[in-house]
């Protein structure tokens, strides 16, 4: 907004019950005609002020230090005119007496901010959130609470004084304090930045306090198993009905690909005939919300058919009686050992299984594979593609004996 004019003066004011010739020292900021008055706290005799000039007079030491300070209280006075004006915020001589005396802003601080975006998270659960996400925000709001309070000794901290350090130095905290891979660092350092986002879009911060500080995580490779270990976990019967439980669970997803979440969800109902006939697994991803349309093959059809009278399975109408992740990839590791399989087996690994040696070393067109894992762009599935090499190696080497 632009004033219709804008004036600064400085004068001296007499102190009520002072008889003596030194006054206060008064700027008197006007803005269309309307002014307000604010102190320097600054004193100065009568007898050395021009008060046609509104300036002290002489030339001495102290003239030129009380000259250099009612300068830089003008220079301040500019430059919040300034902010206001590309802020588009309306200009009075009202409004910027409180940003001189620290009271024009409301202080927006960071905890205070990231806490109401949680419960607000928390009352969208099942809505626009699943658990995992609200879980995920709970805990990245109690790292950063703790690395506040480590390095700046503070309770809270004011978004304005959010910079590239803060950044740095929360990866530094999370990689070392709380012993966090760098993956999950940047998962929560990435995280925090939502909120910062979401801070900019309400005008809040003027630009990304983060915007230098790369948050890239490393790639993991995540190695499948190949058909020779797939068939020895398919095949192997253990004495611990928990195991056998964990392996049908685990086998189920390598021929159909889907997730641990989207396995523990999947319901009977969610098991129709398909276009062709034949069963197939007709659900949405919670991850992102993409259709996923799944023929099931033959050891995916046993295994439901084997469970279908589980109580659970009964009881709330579940294809499958899943246990939690964390004891799914507990016993995973059992399985692994018992079956002589060196590879590191967690739940995830059959999704890529899936992926790669039940379809792409089989013939099924990467586009084929990318609808049915649920993914939003093909370049989500093309780096599948990278661990078939060893396939087309192995094709390649038996052409070669043919060709010589």
């Amino acid at each position: 907004m632009i004033e219709k004019s804008f004036g600064l003066f400085f004068f001296l004011k007499q102190p009520k019950n002072q008889k003596g010739d030194e006054r206060y020292i008064y700027l008197r900021i006007t803005v269309d005609g309307i002014s307000k008055e604010i102190s320097t706290k600054r004193m100065w005799t009568l007898s050395r002020w021009d008060q046609r000039t509104g300036r002290p007079k002489g030339k001495t030491e102290e003239v030129a230090k009380l000259c250099a300070y009612l300068d830089n209280l003008k220079l301040n006075v500019y430059s919040i005119k300034s902010q206001l004006m590309l802020a588009d915020k309306e200009i009075t001589a009202e409004i910027i007496k409180k940003y001189l005396t620290g009271n024009g802003e409301e202080r927006r601080m960071l905890l205070c901010i990231f806490k109401k975006h949680n419960q607000n998270i928390e009352e969208l659960i099942g809505k626009d959130y699943q658990p995992r996400t609200f879980k995920r925000y709970r805990t990245t709001f109690d790292h950063t609470k703790a690395f506040i309070n480590w390095k700046y000794g503070k309770e809270d901290i004011d978004l304005k004084d959010l910079n590239y350090e803060f950044a740095k130095d929360f990866s530094f905290w999370l990689k070392t304090i709380k012993c966090c891979n760098h993956n999950s660092a940047m998962k929560y350092v990435s995280t925090l930045k939502t909120v910062i986002l979401e801070c900019m879009k309400k005008k809040w911060l003027r630009e990304d306090p983060f915007s230098e500080f790369s948050t890239a995580q490393k790639e993991v490779e995540i190695i499948p198993l190949d058909a020779v270990e797939l068939s020895i976990i398919q095949n192997k019967k253990f004495s611990f009905e928990r195991l056998n439980l964990v392996k049908d669970i685990f086998i189920f997803s390598c021929y159909t690909g889907l997730a641990y979440i989207d396995t523990g969800n999947l319901k009977q109902g969610q098991i129709r005939n398909g276009i062709d006939g034949q069963k197939w697994i007709i659900t949405k991803r919670q991850k992102t919300d993409t259709p996923q349309r799944i023929p099931l093959l033959a050891p995916a059809l046993e295994i439901i058919e084997k469970y279908k009278d589980h109580p659970r399975c009964m009881q709330k109408g579940y294809a499958l009686p899943i246990l939690t992740n964390q004891k799914m990839n507990a016993y995973l590791k059992e399985i692994a050992d018992v079956c002589g399989i060196e590879k590191k087996l967690t739940f995830h690994i059959a999704r890529h299984t899936f992926a790669t040696t039940v379809t792409l070393c089989n013939g099924v067109p990467i586009e084929t594979v990318s609808s049915m894992l649920g993914h939003k762009r093909l370049t989500q599935t093309q780096h599948y593609a990278k661990i078939i090499d060893l396939k087309v190696s192995e094709d390649m080497a038996l052409l070669r004996k043919r060709l010589s």
